[in-house]
């Protein structure tokens, strides 16, 4: 009888991430599709593999002022406390409080995507949120602060060589904090994240790195906490407008 190996199923995850990645790239010939399949990729590793507190789509973002984002390839988002959460025509539409973290996933990292991912991922940063004082027994907590929105990149491959190198570093240090990246993947190569210093990336080269990655995430979400208590009312003043 064949003995469990726990380093062999981690391992595999991760070469499944790696070979759907590697075939969409090589079989796909129009853009679009390739793009859309890639995204699914990721999307489905988050869907299966985060804790079901979590959820991942590719969405706009809403805030109750009444502004979008622009379309992100995968947003996590909170579905045990949200209270609604928008579906028509096939397009999802979250509340700016119920996010936790925003990605684009591209099919290679280069100078050009890191600041397309950081323009993404400050619109919806830049999103209005609320946050309501919680009631309970005896009284009420205060209103939660907010909650950091984590982002990143998500890619098969690199353009550059060495893949995590001084041009990747100085892509992610352009730029605002408001499109900061959190931590990325690039499956064939590595994964990134910033420090908890927050003033330096580390770059984890070969490995595993789809998995890598997702515990990555899954250990900075659990630190992230939980989404504030949305206020729906300063959405319900839009049903009269």
């Amino acid at each position: 009888m064949t003995a469990w190996s726990l380093q062999q199923l981690l391992a595999s995850l991760h070469d499944d991430i790696q070979q759907r990645l590697e075939t969409v790239r090589k079989t796909f010939g129009h853009p679009g599709t390739k793009g859309d399949a890639s995204e699914k990729v990721w999307l489905q590793l988050l869907q299966t593999y985060l804790p079901q507190r979590y959820q991942a789509a590719s969405a706009h973002v809403v805030d109750s002022n009444g502004t979008f984002s622009q379309q992100i390839d995968v947003v996590v988002f909170d579905r045990q406390y949200s209270p609604f959460i928008f579906h028509y025509e096939d397009q999802t539409i979250i509340p700016a409080e119920s996010v936790y973290a925003v990605f684009e996933a591209k099919q290679a990292i280069n100078a050009a995507q890191v600041a397309y991912a950081q323009n993404k991922v400050a619109s919806v940063r830049q999103l209005h949120r609320t946050s309501l004082p919680i009631p309970f027994a005896s009284g009420t907590y205060p209103a939660k602060p907010l909650i950091p929105i984590l982002g990143g990149l998500l890619t098969f491959e690199s353009d550059w060589s060495p893949p995590f190198g001084l041009p990747l570093e100085t892509a992610l240090g352009e730029g605002d904090g408001g499109g900061r990246l959190d931590l990325g993947c690039v499956a064939a190569h590595g994964h990134f994240f910033l420090n908890q210093s927050g003033d330096a990336y580390e770059f984890i080269t070969g490995g595993k790195p789809a998995t890598a990655f997702l515990f990555r995430l899954i250990s900075q979400l659990q630190f992230s906490g939980t989404v504030p208590m949305i206020d729906v009312q300063a959405y319900a003043r839009w049903l009269g407008a």
